[in-house]
């Protein structure tokens, strides 16, 4: 058995190969001893709405590749469906997504939860998964389920390729009015 010992928050140069140095972050080095930041999983913080139209997560790091949405008995007090748009600096892309939540496709975010699992009455709880294909370009898996005792899955799969770098991620309701109430909702971010 190895044990790793971090003895400095000093970075030391360019180790050698296979060495790891501690500044805040981790490093490790390739064969040809060249020094990359080995990225961090990152929870973000749980948020519980009690009136909003919508929960915005900013400031999302540019190493970023895959983020985990996480819902707790989450609800809204209508019956139009949640979803999670992207955004780039220039603000929340509301076009362009291609996809499907169960049997409602969507273009204006990732659907995750389908009209007819939604009401004031129902809560949903699962994870949404979103990750970086390739350059801008993101796809999307979930699974939420009614957490009220009735049966009722929202599997979804989605596709969107952005103008830019993602920056942000916003949950909302489709039509943009209902509110999201109750439960709580959290990211993980990874590298």
């Amino acid at each position: 058995m190895s044990i790793l010992v971090l003895t400095s928050d000093t970075l030391i140069g360019t180790p050698a190969t296979g060495n790891l140095e501690y500044n805040g972050q981790f490093f490790g080095t390739d064969s040809n001893a060249s020094r990359a930041q080995l990225q961090r999983i990152t929870l973000g913080t749980a948020v519980s709405p009690t009136t909003s139209t919508t929960i915005n997560y900013t400031g999302l790091p540019a190493w970023v590749k895959k983020i985990t949405v996480i819902f707790s008995v989450i609800n809204t007090n209508g019956s139009s469906p949640i979803q999670i748009q992207l955004g780039t600096v220039s603000g929340f892309e509301t076009t362009g997504y291609t996809g499907c939540c169960s049997v409602d496709n969507s273009t204006t975010g990732f659907r995750v939860v389908q009209a007819a699992q939604i009401s004031s009455a129902t809560t949903q709880s699962g994870s949404v998964i979103i990750n970086n294909l390739t350059g801008n370009t993101w796809t999307e898996f979930g699974v939420l389920n009614r957490s009220d005792g009735t049966a009722g899955n929202s599997i979804s799969g989605f596709a969107k390729t952005l103008s830019g770098t993602l920056t942000q991620l916003r949950i909302t309701t489709v039509n943009g009015t209902d509110l999201l109430r109750a439960g709580s909702v959290n990211i993980l971010i990874e590298g």
